[in-house]
């Protein structure tokens, strides 16, 4: 598939051919989790969620850091291709953003048990949903395709993860 959107009709409801057609669509679509036909978000953050606990006894701060960034840099490109190619300009299922965004969010408040782990999700998926101040903007500001799409599909669920992390700081002050 190219990476400009074709004559064809939107992609509303991708499925395994789609993901596995392109790595960016894997990456985008969160290796399968953003597939979910309910509540992809949530099982894209779930995904993430998991992927934390395994990665974070081998990676100290420095590698989060690195990780962090590459794979939001990563993720526009995987956000921007998929966009055009599903012709959906912030499809649910493009879940790269909310994966992302909770490792942010997870790595900041560490170290904590499963219940602030568990607090930080519900939190991170009630900004993300909602979409109210900062993550509006960023939802409204960036709409559409190419690079300012992709950019803006990661932006406002790094709002949700600001918004998230300002909550837990005022709560544990």
């Amino acid at each position: 598939m190219s990476d400009h959107a074709s004559a064809a009709a939107p992609i509303t409801r991708p499925g395994w051919s789609f993901l596995t057609s392109h790595i960016a669509h894997f990456i985008a679509l969160g290796a399968g989790s953003g597939l979910s036909r309910r509540a992809p978000g949530t099982a894209g953050t779930l995904w993430a969620w998991a992927g934390f606990v395994l990665l974070d006894p081998y990676l100290d701060d420095t590698a989060w850091a690195w990780l962090i960034a590459a794979a939001t840099l990563i993720g526009w490109w995987a956000c921007t291709h998929t966009a055009r190619s599903m012709q959906v300009a912030d499809s649910g299922h493009i879940v790269i953003d909310e994966i992302v965004a909770f490792w942010l969010v997870l790595w900041l408040v560490m170290p904590t048990g499963f219940w602030g782990q568990f607090l930080a999700f519900a939190l991170f998926r009630l900004f993300d949903a909602v979409k109210v101040g900062p993550m509006a903007w960023a939802d409204r500001s960036f709409k559409g395709f190419g690079a300012r799409g992709g950019f803006g599909i990661m932006l406002d669920d790094f709002a949700a993860a600001l918004c998230t992390l300002l909550v837990i700081a005022l709560w544990r002050f």
